[in-house]
């Protein structure tokens, strides 16, 4: 037991170590804390086991307090390693809190909940199959030794501003006693913050936006300091609090941390923690004070949708084709339910219809948060159709027609900000009203709100957006005055960049777009002729002809089919390799630098890594191809391309396809990397995560590992083949087979969930050396998790095997092409 203490306390003593401790004990508690500006801030790890909002309606599409869900709460949870860690309040990329945690001190130990307690998590509401009906969790922290137990119930106020925890602590020593650590980065950093402490509750500022932790009964002993030097966590960490400030100085900004005593009543305590957030301390102290009032059971019943209440039970039973799916799943649905909640909480309230990809940053322990960072708390339009899609797959009609009028928002015009910066050749005569740069296309990366982040051109971008246009008007989303609407605002003028392209103007970017050429393939990487990109090209144009056919368009619509026709005709030309470095030489390469696939050439370096011929970079994008109509799935183009797509005689850096198994789990699952050569990842050599300054070190072994979403896109790939292959006069497939297809890919997926239901990036594929995280094989890795497309590739898998047809499969575009 002495030797387990020991070493305890070296764990808490490694991680702050560095720190100077405060060393004037008996200090007047008033006294402002020194140590100014503290520890360097990071993120918190993004391997999220959970993610929470409440659950909002809308009034006229947008969120509103006079929708039928009354007040609406922007505050939004993410939980890793058994504790709150990034905590949202006003737009969806804007955290406030980095972590919230219990430190536990006994006779000769101080504990960490996330370093010295093995955590479980699970839902506080399930239905009858067990399956999650709302996004709030119970988290329980044992200790390693027996000593205590930690009980979390956490959800946010569907009627205010608020985060709610109750906190359960048990304990077999009366002697131990429990802390709450706070550690705030408001304004979305986490070095320009205040502290203070104020009739027993802890504040946390930056500027006028205030966080506010207060609890059911008094805190005691509350402090605040600066990380690592003066906070109470470093003070306490010797096993003695000894010094209290109350303030960190009204201007002396840092990175702040707070530390107050729970009250304790015996062995087993319960208290009602809150976390409020407002724009003035006085909205703060608003929400908090309201929710506790309300008090816990209130506020969760209205969180959950229980009776008269609406919350995310009514969100789950307004998706009608949710329980037809659930038999095509093999949890019984319980991914299905929290993909689908997952995918409607990472909307943001202020910008209705802003999907973003992951409510995370990537490997974000190591991310420096001296500064804002949206991280992939942002709107890419590739995922956002994957999402916007997904959620029309279960029967919502509602946020997807939201979802695709936001896409103005990031489409190019003419008064797009950034539209030729004072370094464009153009730049004087764009001032004096001279022509802008090329319009019409979406936008590579923005904050929800619209603001631009990345302005590099993806053409699959710009496709999709009319892909999912398109489907909403076939669904009768959209009706004929409405998709005439949109036709002329925005999808004419995006398939018009995609039939002739045109000078790129925009921030740094200044590049002539010659489609179907890309600036940018679907990985943000490289420029040329790539499978995947074309066929959203082709399908975006073919789907484009319908539209403008249907408007009265009619030499637009034959001008877009022509020019998808023509791409259509290319693309074994410029992409299917008749020379390649493995098997028979004959398969689709990932991209082409030129319109000439046996060349060779050396693509981009690319994450570290350095660019190797184009023949030997192989990747699963061709099966958009069969996935969008551009090609039949036995095709023999595509079918000639699994052998080396699949081999396992590649070598290591080149090879995409791993088998995984389970414990107590009968079968072999696969899954695939994005390409070979693929550096997005940790080092293989030394561990250590991505580079927080995405500018990686050469030769520092960084390794792409196995996405789960090409486990989907490999199950839709079978699913279109086993239905090609059908004899004449049978549509449907047998049980045996659709089993097939249900226990290999969506078991899969489901298996790479981790235990909060939650689907990451990318999961661990075994290769190369593992000691910083100790992932085991099939584990999610410290990348983003919740990824959005992830959990929709899951719901798009489900339907799809439901309905027997690809879901995002477009007929017309098959129909089109052969005419």
């Amino acid at each position: 037991m002495q030797q387990s203490v020991r070493f305890r306390k070296t764990l808490l003593g490694a991680m702050i170590g560095t720190l100077v401790i405060c060393q004037n004990a008996g200090a007047d508690p008033s006294k402002v804390a020194p140590g100014v500006p503290g520890a360097a801030p990071f993120w918190s790890y993004s391997g999220k086991t959970g993610i929470g909002t409440s659950y909002e309606q809308y009034k006229d599409g947008q969120y509103s307090s006079e929708a039928a869900t009354g007040e609406v709460s922007k505050v939004w949870f993410s939980l890793a390693k058994g504790v709150v860690t990034e905590t949202m309040f006003g737009l969806i990329h804007e955290a406030q809190l980095r972590e919230l945690q219990l430190v536990v001190q006994g006779p000769d130990f101080v504990d960490l909940e996330t370093e010295d307690t093995d955590s479980e998590i699970s839902y506080l509401s399930v239905d009858s199959e067990g399956r999650p009906n709302s996004l709030a969790y119970k988290i329980v922290n044992r200790d390693k030794q027996g000593l205590y137990e930690i009980e979390k119930h956490i959800f946010t106020d569907p009627d205010a501003n608020a985060l709610m925890i109750r906190v359960i602590f048990r304990s077999k020593d009366p002697r131990i006693q429990v802390y709450l650590h706070v550690d705030p980065a408001v304004g979305n950093d986490g070095s320009g913050d205040t502290a203070f402490v104020d009739n027993r509750a802890l504040y946390a500022q930056q500027g006028e936006t205030t966080l506010v932790v207060k609890a059911s009964r008094p805190l005691e002993r509350p402090t605040v300091g600066f990380a690592g030097v003066s906070d109470g966590l470093t003070d306490l960490k010797d096993g003695t609090l000894d010094n209290l400030y109350d303030s960190t100085g009204p201007s002396q900004p840092g990175n702040v941390a707070m530390l107050a005593r729970l009250p304790q009543t015996g062995t087993e305590t319960t208290l009602d923690l809150v976390v409020g957030f407002g724009h003035s301390r006085q909205q703060a102290d608003q929400a908090a004070d309201a929710t506790l009032t309300r008090g816990y059971a209130k506020v969760l019943a209205h969180y959950n949708g229980e009776g008269p209440a609406i919350g995310w039970q009514d969100y789950l039973q307004s998706l009608s084709s949710l329980p037809a799916m659930y038999a095509q799943s093999t949890d019984k649905g319980k991914l299905l339910n929290v993909s689908a909640m997952v995918l409607k909480a990472q909307e943001d309230k202020s910008n209705a219809g802003a999907l973003i990809a992951s409510l995370s940053n990537p490997w974000g322990e190591t991310v420096p948060a001296t500064q804002g960072t949206t991280g992939y708390k942002a709107v890419w339009p590739r995922d956002f159709y994957q999402c916007a899609m997904a959620l029309l797959a279960l029967g919502d009609k509602q946020t997807p027609k939201v979802a695709f009028e936001y896409l103005k928002k990031v489409q190019v015009t003419a008064d797009t900000p950034t539209m030729q910066t004072e370094t464009s050749s153009k730049n004087h005569e764009q001032k004096q009203g001279g022509k802008p740069g090329a319009t019409g296309w979406f936008l590579q990366k923005t904050h929800v709100d619209g603001e631009v982040e990345w302005v590099g051109v993806q053409l699959d971008q710009t496709a999709m957006p009319i892909m999912l246009g398109y489907k909403l008007w076939k669904a009768g989303v959209l009706d004929d005055t409405q998709i005439k609407h949109w036709y002329q605002s925005m999808l004419k003028p995006a398939a018009e960049f995609l039939s002739e392209g045109g000078n790129v103007k925009m921030g740094w970017n200044d590049w002539k777009v010659v489609p179907p050429q890309t600036q940018q393939d679907r990985w943000e990487e490289q420029p040329g002729y790539s499978p995947s990109t074309t066929a959203a090209v082709i399908a975006g144009l073919v789907l484009a002809s319908e539209v403008a056919t249907q408007t009265g368009d009619g030499e637009a619509a034959k001008r877009f089919l022509a020019t998808a026709k023509g791409y259509s005709d290319r693309v074994e030309k410029s992409m299917f390799t008749q020379s390649g470095s493995f098997g028979d030489g004959r398969y689709y390469l990932r991209i082409t630098g030129n319109d000439d696939p046996n060349e060779g050439k050396p693509l981009l370096d690319n994450n570290s890594r350095p660019g190797l011929p184009e023949s030997q970079i192989l990747d699963a994008g061709f099966l958009e191809l069969v996935r969008y109509g551009v090609r039949p799935a036995t095709d023999s183009h595509i079918v000639s391309s699994l052998d080396e797509l699949d081999s396992q005689e590649l070598p290591e850096n080149l090879k995409v396809k791993y088998d995984f198994t389970f414990p107590g789990v009968e079968g072999v699952f696969p899954g695939w990397r994005r390409y070979g050569n693929d550096g997005y990842g940790e080092s293989e050599v030394s561990a250590i995560n991505y580079p927080a300054t995405g500018v990686p070190v050469p030769n520092s072994g960084l390794r792409g590992r196995v996405w789960p979403i090409f486990t989907g896109e490999r199950g839709h790939y079978e699913l279109a083949r086993s239905k090609g292959q059908l004899p004449p006069g049978v549509k449907a497939l047998s049980a045996e087979q659709l089993a097939q297809l249900k226990n290999t890919y969506v078991k899969a997926m489901e298996l790479f969930a981790n235990d909060g239901l939650m689907l990451p990036e990318q999961v661990w594929d075994g290769v190369g050396n593992n000691r910083r995280h100790g992932y085991v094989k099939g584990e999610g890795t410290d990348t983003a998790t919740p990824l959005a497309w992830s959990h929709a590739e899951y719901i798009k898998l489900v339907r799809s095997l439901t309905d027997q047809a690809v879901w995002d499969h477009y007929p017309v575009v098959s129909e089109k092409l052969s005419q």
